[in-house]
């Protein structure tokens, strides 16, 4: 993003956006990079919160952070990448988080949960239409395909898992089925079902692509290739 320095506008500007109380106030030393940024996206999170997303302007913000719209355009094309900026100041995105737990099961479950509280950031601001919390879910889902992909590499690296033995369509069942849930309810999920979808529905899958001589040798005892069981 470009550090510039925030005009000051002759006067105060006023904000178009209806549902809000109070004044807007006006820069009253000249803010520039960081501060500014700040500012800018302090002031569309307060505006996500009295308005909603569907009413947030490009406009309204620009007065609440008492600057002006250019100062906007020049750090973010549009108002969607500005609002999503503002929410994962407030809600860490998946990409930013470390979900490495020692255990395929319990990073299957810290992604799932990840992606659980990311979605959940659409329910701090008005959102009638459902816009934000839907592309709030197509962008967790995402984040959380990479996140399952990195799980299963640590997993067969520990012995967890056989090198290539899940499909793509396996590897992103979890995500995909936490998605299911996720719009079908519209709001976040208890950790109860995000157990259940990796200890019902998950694991047993990988577990029945187990070669049989993963886990046991004719003898009955561990064989030279026996892998780790997962800790359920």
């Amino acid at each position: 993003m470009v550090a510039s320095n925030d005009p000051q506008p002759a006067t105060p500007a006023a904000s178009t956006s209806g549902g809000r109380s109070g004044t807007q106030g006006s820069p009253r030393t000249r803010r520039r990079g960081a501060v500014l940024e700040q500012a800018i996206l302090d002031a569309a999170w307060d505006e996500l919160a009295a308005v909603g997303f569907s009413q947030v302007t490009m406009a309204g913000v620009a007065a609440r952070a008492g600057t002006n719209k250019a100062a906007l355009y020049r750090r973010w094309p549009n108002r969607t990448e500005l609002l999503l900026e503002a929410i994962s100041r407030q809600v860490v995105p998946l990409g930013e988080q470390q979900l490495d737990t020692g255990s395929l099961r319990g990073d299957v479950i810290a992604v799932l949960q990840a992606m659980n509280r990311r979605c959940g950031a659409a329910q701090t601001v008005p959102d009638p239409g459902g816009e934000l919390a839907a592309y709030l879910r197509l962008q967790a889902v995402a984040e959380g395909f990479d996140h399952m992909a990195l799980a299963l590499g640590r997993a067969e690296q520990r012995g967890e898992i056989a090198a290539g033995g899940l499909s793509p369509l396996a590897a992103r069942l979890p995500v995909n089925v936490l998605h299911s849930e996720l719009c079908l309810s519209a709001t976040p999920v208890g950790d109860q079902l995000i157990t259940e979808i990796v200890d019902g529905v998950f694991l047993p899958l990988v577990d029945s692509r187990r070669p049989a001589d993963a886990t046991s040798s004719p003898g009955g005892g561990p064989g030279p290739r026996a892998r780790r069981p997962f800790r359920r």
